[in-house]
């Protein structure tokens, strides 16, 4: 948690290319093939809504007018990041999902969030039709999904990924047990869920014919425990032994932000090892 709260300390370098910099060398260092900006220069909502026209931020992020596409958000970071990497090492680009960011924001215009959610899908599909230009993928983060899904939950990601010929990835953190029949659904390519946490996901999603592949949650984002190279290797056969090749990828179950460096540190480290075992 130290760790983050560099990021917003002012007395330290606190320049968006250095805390955009020590995020992506510590990625680098971990041996991770696809990174990340690491979101340092705000949470997830206020990175969006700083930008977005229709809102403000006082404390919370609150919409005051309607929701419109002013300029890019993270495409100038996607850049920077892009900078840094070597050739052999992929870019994700991540968007802050279209529901969550409407559930997140005081409302002070709309009165209606279904609309207000599509208002947001519309900015952000200018948001992902300008940020493919400098990605090898784009992931949308909606945790709200996990509590459950509204009936236009799969337009509203459609909305935001429909002109997209890139790789799309949905993550959903936390208990997505009882939004699985609807995850199975969205049009997106890669489903990323919280099995590390919530080892019955396994078992909800088992029975399901669906077709994305799986980026499989493997140690856990909201414990300082570091998972053994053993343990997420046992963990990831299990998830092959369920769904074969559907499994494309291995990951932290959600963000680590709220976790010690080097203890996030040392979580990549172990899924890097793991991987090259699984994959030898």
């Amino acid at each position: 948690m130290a760790f983050m709260r560099n990021y917003f300390d002012q007395t330290l370098d606190n320049s968006w290319e250095k805390n955009i910099e020590t995020a992506v060398n510590d990625m680098l260092g971990a041996g991770i093939d696809i990174i990340t900006d690491g979101q340092t220069r705000d949470p997830m909502i206020h990175l969006f809504t700083r930008k977005l026209g229709g809102c403000r931020i006082r404390g919370r992020a609150e919409v005051i007018n309607k929701i419109g596409y002013r300029e890019p958000v993270t495409v100038e970071d996607q850049k920077y990041v892009r900078s840094l990497l070597p050739k052999d090492r992929k870019l994700k680009g991540v968007i802050t999902g279209p529901y969550t960011l409407a559930k997140s924001c005081v409302d002070l215009y709309y009165n209606d969030e279904k609309q207000e959610a599509f208002d947001f899908a519309s900015a952000l599909k200018q948001e992902a039709e300008d940020l493919q230009k400098h990605v090898d993928i784009i992931s949308m983060d909606e945790p709200f999904f996990s509590d459950s899904v509204p009936e236009y939950g799969k337009n509203l990601i459609k909305t935001v990924t429909q002109n997209i010929s890139l790789p799309t990835a949905l993550h959903v953190c936390g208990d997505t047990s009882k939004s699985i029949p609807d995850l199975v659904e969205m049009p997106v390519d890669i489903l990323c869920l919280e099995f590390k946490g919530i080892p019955k996901l396994f078992d909800e999603l088992k029975d399901y014919s669906f077709p994305q592949r799986i980026c499989l949650g493997s140690v856990r984002s909201d414990s300082s425990r570091v998972e053994t190279t053993e343990e997420i290797v046992e963990h990831t056969k299990k998830a092959i032994s369920i769904f074969g090749d559907k499994i494309v990828q291995i990951s932290p179950d959600c963000g680590q932000r709220m976790l010690p460096r080097e203890v996030a540190h040392q979580k990549l480290r172990n899924l890097v090892k793991a991987g090259e075992i699984i994959n030898a």
